[in-house]
């Protein structure tokens, strides 16, 4: 789950070899696996044009033109740059290739492709450290232009690895095969829309360089924060799960309180309260069931709540108003030893002047959770937004940066959500449908954080485990759902991961039998 930049990723092929294992071996492994998905979808004698660049991602090209002639595909080979200028294990690759080599330029793109089934895009992959222009992004658009398949070798070329930009142009790829880890361009936007299908291939790399490379980034998955999120245990009661409070708007803005409310109990807090103003009592509790109601009379009302110990988690913002009373609500919370998930008109408020909120947080033993969307970034941090004015970051340093200032755990939402904890660890999230794109989602999402954050789990662990839920209850909700119908689907998610859970625990058991009996037959 670890994703590796194009630095990175450099390093942990320099690591390799040093530690003896030749380069050329990486890539004749690399271009191994290249042709490989290449056999397992197109059959024996395709006509296969391979695109070569003037770097190892064209050596790799080599090696898989090699392998797929050997094997009875009709392969053409193209070359943009100067064979002659092929350098170390990239020249080698091409001295093994016993076919022509014809110079790519767009008019040979042009007139080739149409006669293929197939393109391998070896262009130029992660290592591009410019945009493309001239020949160069000719070449690309060509190839885009002629609607080909095609099957890239790492990214596809004119994608950054590092922030999923395109660089003037890049290749549309229908499945991308890298090594080793993905980057992060595989899946931040716009180059996931680039990448297709993404295959991650053992070239021989060995997991140990990671500890040397210590990466900060990677994959929202299970494998991340599992150990935190258990499924519950006999001993437990529902006092032991965790209280959380959701905090309602006024009388005709009830409904996205009382979604979030509805997320975190089905998260598995053991109690949720909905703090209520006055006027909005009725129509809250019309509505509510295992969801207890409070009147809240401001923030006096809601510290009043939140001085029971017991109420260990608070979310705010959901239709919640913005101006003075919401952000006394904020200040109210942030003095509270409860952790707390700020949302939609909590964050807007607080844009106002978010260095005081910013201190109040940095004073805080339990965590805070900022779930913005773009545009409530683009508020909080206008000089990390280029929509504001700001600088041009990626995605996920843009996310790191808010997390390190704000001292919270800041959830930069969208198709490519990133995590970020203010000690540089970040999660890019890809398992959410376009469905999620609805009205009342992102309520949904800051309850199942604050239902988790109740259950104990840390902020980062909290957000990252809410975010993959989200994104798989909308998976199974399917097309046409409504943010209501997300917290049904965390029931059936969570008893997955509980499952999976005590599999783990099963094998584990019979590992640990296996060797006591091995351990009483080697003593006697």
């Amino acid at each position: 789950m670890e994703l590796l930049t194009p630095a990175e990723m450099g390093r942990a092929d320099r690591l390799t070899i040093e530690a003896g294992t030749p380069g050329i071996r990486l890539m004749e492994a690399a271009g191994r696996a290249v042709a490989d998905a290449v056999g397992h979808r197109f059959a024996v004698g395709t006509r296969v044009v391979v695109l070569c660049g003037p770097g190892n991602n064209g050596g790799d090209g080599f090696v898989a033109a090699r392998i797929l002639r050997e094997r009875g595909y009709v392969v053409s080979l193209l070359l943009f740059g100067d064979r002659d200028r092929l350098a170390g294990d990239a020249r080698a690759a091409a001295e093994r290739w016993p076919g022509a080599v014809d110079a790519a330029s767009a008019a040979g793109v042009a007139r080739e492709l149409p006669k293929c089934g197939v393109v391998v895009d070896a262009l130029y992959g992660a290592g591009l450290s410019r945009p493309l222009d001239g020949e160069a992004r000719a070449i690309v658009e060509a190839v885009n232009a002629t609607r080909r398949r095609v099957i890239a070798v790492d990214l596809p070329s004119g994608i950054d690895g590092a922030t999923g930009r395109v660089m003037g142009a890049a290749v549309r790829a229908e499945l991308s095969v890298t090594f080793f880890r993905m980057k992060p361009g595989h899946l931040l936007l716009p180059g996931r829309l680039h990448c297709g299908k993404v295959i991650t291939a053992d070239i021989g790399i060995r997991p140990w360089v990671l500890k040397e490379i210590a990466p900060k980034t990677s994959r929202d998955a299970p494998e991340g924060w599992r150990d935190h999120l258990h499924a519950p245990g006999l001993g437990d009661h529902k006092y032991s799960r965790g209280h959380a409070v959701v905090v309602s708007g006024p009388m005709t803005r009830t409904g996205a309180a009382r979604m979030a409310a509805d997320a975190a109990l089905r998260a598995g807090a053991g109690l949720v309260t909905l703090a209520s103003p006055p006027d909005a009592l009725v129509v809250n509790a019309a509505h509510l069931t295992a969801v207890m109601l409070a009147r809240m009379d401001g923030a006096a009302g809601l510290a009043e709540i939140l001085a029971d110990a017991r109420k260990n988690a608070v979310v705010l913002g959901p239709a919640l108003g913005v101006g003075e009373g919401t952000a006394a609500l904020v200040a109210a919370a942030a003095a509270s030893p409860a952790a707390v998930v700020l949302d939609a008109d909590a964050l807007t408020t607080i844009a106002a002047d978010p260095t005081a909120s910013f201190a109040a947080i940095a004073g805080r033993a339990a965590p805070v959770v900022l779930t913005p969307h773009e545009g409530e970034f683009a508020r909080l941090f206008p000089d990390l937004d280029p929509r504001a004015g700001g600088a041009d970051l990626a995605k996920t340093e843009r996310a790191a940066r808010a997390a390190a200032r704000s001292g919270a755990v800041v959830v930069l939402k969208g198709a490519d959500t990133v995590i970020a904890a203010p000690d540089g660890r970040v999660a890019i999230a890809d398992n959410a449908p376009a469905d999620l794109a609805t009205a009342g989602s992102g309520d949904v999402l800051a309850g199942i954080v604050g239902g988790l954050l109740a259950r104990g789990l840390p902020g980062f662990d909290a957000a990252s485990a809410a975010v993959w839920l989200h994104g798989e209850c909308g998976r199974r909700a399917g097309a046409g759902l409504i943010a209501e119908d997300l917290a049904r689907h965390l029931a059936p998610t969570l008893a997955d991961l509980y499952e999976a859970e005590r599999r783990r625990g099963w094998e584990t058991a019979d590992e640990d039998g296996e060797d006591d009996e091995m351990g009483v037959g080697g003593t006697d």
